[in-house]
């Protein structure tokens, strides 16, 4: 969510599933299913869900529809939508779109950005600027919100580790070339709490805490719940989940598992903080993704065991 934006909730969770968990999974959910399925995790209270992606189809055939689920989307009253674009063509796409909200993926890791998008830090930061330029050319009401993910911000499946500094400068010079502000992304599963912590305090130290507010983690090594948690203690106000778990990234080795919804729900709730998501509707949509998907694995402990007797949730449930 922009950082001028109101909070409605103690801890806001961006559902990532329609973009990062599907892009990963080789059978092809239908548009329709996909309808379905974002209308059911809107209506279970997440207040913002990435839809898509603005890439090539023969690149990732599964997200070939995004601009139709940017218009659905955007037809749900309350619903904050966002779209990930890998450049300025994918960023001139999405606001045909209509497209309100974009993230643009920066990674830390050099070697990882040229699997990933093809293109050096330098090249980057180019396509920031690009897209920035187009957005300035639009009526100030018009301009969507733009931040740059730092993927692999806390280490990289093919260098290994990487180097806090450059986390932090490539930050800054993501603001400096154009956008609102930024995020880390966990894009291997490498982070630990500690290192959450500092790497989110360094970065504030830099570029100002308005700056970056939001975090994306993924459960490769089973560390997402305990950085979650980490992310919330230290501060940061959002943070992105996908339902079931599923997706990853198909351009690093291994980086696989992202946080399952229901179960950060349930950690967020009995700790007391609003998230303004209603756990049976929650559990609705998952049904919808289970026979969408039906040869999909689908992870969480929460929905096997249910939740315990008598808890009562920190949101209101409606």
């Amino acid at each position: 969510m922009p950082p001028s934006a109101t909070k409605r909730f103690d801890i806001e969770i961006s559902e990532v599933g329609p973009r990062d968990g599907l892009q990963s999974v080789s059978a092809i959910m239908s548009t329709a299913d996909k309808k379905h399925w974002i209308s059911a995790l809107a209506a279970a209270g997440l207040p913002e869900i990435e839809v898509g992606s603005f890439v090539p189809a023969k690149i990732l055939p599964q997200l070939a529809d995004t601009a139709e689920m940017v218009e659905h989307a955007q037809r749900i009253q309350g619903l904050s939508v966002t779209v990930l674009v890998p450049n300025a063509k994918g960023a001139e796409n999405a606001l045909k779109a209509g497209a309100r909200k974009m993230s643009i993926p920066l990674s830390a890791s050099e070697t990882h950005s040229l699997r990933n998008v093809r293109r050096t830090h330098t090249q980057m930061l180019a396509e920031v600027r690009a897209i920035r330029a187009m957005f300035d050319a639009l009526p100030a009401a018009d301009r969507p919100f733009f931040e740059g993910g730092l993927a692999t911000a806390f280490g990289c499946t093919l260098e290994g580790q990487v180097p806090e500094d450059r986390v932090v400068r490539l930050a800054e010079q993501l603001l400096e070339a154009g956008c609102d502000a930024v995020g880390l992304s966990d894009t291997t599963g490498f982070a630990n709490p500690k290192q959450v912590k500092r790497l989110t305090r360094k970065v504030w130290a830099a570029v100002g805490r308005e700056n970056l507010t939001g975090i994306h983690l993924h459960n490769t090594r089973g560390q997402g719940l305990a950085n979650a948690l980490a992310a919330v203690e230290v501060g940061l106000t959002t943070v992105d989940s996908s339902m079931a778990g599923i997706g990853g990234c198909p351009f690093a080795p291994g980086a696989s598992g992202n946080i399952v919804t229901e179960d950060l729900v349930f950690l967020l709730e009995s700790m007391g903080l609003k998230t303004g998501v209603n756990f049976a509707k929650l559990l609705e949509a998952r049904k919808i993704l289970a026979a969408a998907l039906p040869g999909v694995e689908l992870y969480g402990f929460t929905p096997d065991a249910g939740l315990p007797k008598g808890f009562v949730p920190a949101t209101v449930q409606e």
